[in-house]
């Protein structure tokens, strides 16, 4: 259990998972008369913990998150989960509202695609609205497939057997997921070009399938099938609650040196 702070210390607690949250959380840590603490979900087995106080785990929905944020009392949530983290998002702007605390969201902006760029080439992404849109479309684009989702969906695209797949993530998915047929490699970003650009020749790749997470860490790879004319299905971000929201690390300082201010 995290333990109180000095008598007039302000507290926020970090809803965390991303580089962001990271960066965020060491700026932070760093401001005279502020705590903050950063929880993970723990899906990720070598998390970046920040060197702040930190927890992993869920809360148990809305009313855990409540009693947590109650208990601990709580000044001020931000939340710095990734993009297709819909469930803690809701969640947090819940809790924050029920407990009467201002909540700020850190969400990177979405990857756009190029136009007709300076080198007159145009990205064929193909923008999909959730991972069974995706599944359905896989069979009329390619053969050979790049999936760059992470581990949590993997099931979903176990049912496309006449495809093979190259499945990048951080950590194996648990034993006995079902997985579609190829090769899994284990990769932490972030990814050069010449890095993305190799994979994708090596091993033939002649579709991408992405989530549109945003940030600078694994955009190499849509760079790379721009230059390679490989078409990219991305899937598209989840929606998230009404809430304040900033883009980057310096706003969310921002926004946390003006509340600091208020609170006094």
């Amino acid at each position: 259990m995290f333990s109180t702070g000095a008598k007039g210390e302000k507290r926020i607690l970090i809803l965390g998972g991303t580089g962001d949250g990271v960066a965020l959380a060491t700026r932070i840590a760093a401001i005279p008369g502020v705590t903050v603490i950063t929880s993970l979900a723990g899906r990720v087995v070598e998390s970046k913990m920040p060197t702040t106080h930190g927890r992993v785990g869920g809360f148990g929905g809305v009313a855990g998150l409540v009693d947590y944020l109650q208990e601990h009392q709580i000044d001020g949530l931000i939340d710095a989960t990734h993009p297709f983290a819909c469930q803690i998002k809701f969640n947090g702007a819940a809790a924050a509202r029920k407990v009467g605390i201002p909540h700020l969201i850190l969400l990177r902006p979405s990857w756009k695609p190029q136009i007709e760029g300076e080198d007159g080439v145009t990205d064929h992404w193909i923008e999909v609205d959730g991972y069974e849109k995706a599944v359905a479309l896989l069979p009329q684009l390619a053969q050979r497939v790049f999936l760059t989702i992470g581990r949590q969906s993997l099931p979903t695209f176990a049912s496309l057997q006449n495809l093979w797949f190259l499945m990048r993530m951080i950590d194996p998915p648990p034993p006995y997921t079902p997985i579609p047929m190829g090769k899994v490699i284990l990769e932490r970003g972030p990814f050069s070009l010449a890095h993305e650009r190799s994979l994708l020749q090596d091993y033939k790749i002649d579709v991408v399938v992405s989530k549109n997470s945003g940030g600078e860490a694994t955009y190499a790879k849509l760079i790379a099938a721009r230059e390679l004319g490989i078409p990219v299905v991305m899937i598209q971000r989840p929606p998230v609650p009404v809430a304040e929201i900033v883009t980057d690390v310096e706003s969310a300082v921002g926004w946390l040196t003006t509340l600091l201010a208020g609170l006094g």
